[in-house]
């Protein structure tokens, strides 16, 4: 049994799969932490999803809400908003294609309940092995180029940032979440970097993964957004 955490899941034009993946969270979360609490923020869909996720959420058997966002601000933006509305001492958020399953929660939640770390990342790059449907090659190089570029400017010794699975000790990160302005794909970067300067305890976890259809990401558009977005931080650091 898990201890109570807070699930984060941002979305934006969900309508295809955020149902199924709203129930099978609530189902996992009913089973192994049954006083978690699943927060779904709607980055201002223009499509059903609203909708979906009420009827979803409707009948939870574990505490639940959706959070709205108008206009569109951005993934990072969405992220902010439900960990900061957190109630539970830690706050893990993940993607609403549930590209890393939900039995590797675990891996992050427990060493930060143990007092371990502060915060827990997964990882595709630490051990690709457990990679099953791997992304296009193109979208992948791009992935690798990206942290490594984040290496070099950062000075962090981790090989992917970009994993959208990652869980927090809330009291030590309130602070950064409160602070952090990157509202693009490069947020993961900002908190990562914040944390790591502020000398909190960080571990990148492997993880299972597979890529999903239907990425927000576009491959040449968004990473040089995200690279502009990382040498902003690197330079106001």
């Amino acid at each position: 049994m898990l201890p109570p955490f807070t699930v984060t899941i941002p979305c934006y034009n969900e309508a295809a799969r955020i149902g199924d993946s709203i129930r099978a969270i609530v189902d996992y979360l009913a089973q192994e932490s049954p006083d978690a609490e699943l927060i779904v923020v709607n980055d201002g869909s223009t499509d059903s999803t609203a909708t979906i996720v009420r009827e979803a959420l409707a009948g939870a058997k574990v505490q639940a809400r959706l959070l709205e966002n108008f206009p569109n601000r951005g993934k990072g933006a969405a992220v902010r908003s439900g960990l900061l509305a957190a109630t539970k001492p830690i706050g893990l958020f993940f993607d609403a294609d549930l590209s890393t399953p939900l039995s590797e929660i675990p891996k992050v939640i427990e060493p930060i309940a143990n007092g371990d770390v502060d915060l827990a990342f997964g990882s595709r790059a630490l051990d690709r092995k457990l990679i099953g449907i791997r992304q296009p090659w193109r979208r992948e190089q791009a992935g690798r180029v990206f942290n490594l570029i984040v290496r070099l400017a950062t000075g962090m010794p981790f090989w992917d940032t970009q994993c959208g699975f990652k869980a927090f000790r809330l009291d030590a990160f309130r602070p950064i979440l409160e602070k952090a302005h990157t509202v693009g794909f490069a947020f993961d970067v900002e908190l990562l970097f914040v944390a790591y300067c502020a000398g909190l305890r960080l571990r990148e976890v492997p993880v299972r993964w597979n890529h999903a259809e239907g990425s927000k990401v576009h491959v040449i558009h968004d990473s040089l957004r995200m690279l502009r977005e990382v040498i902003a931080l690197r330079m106001s650091s």
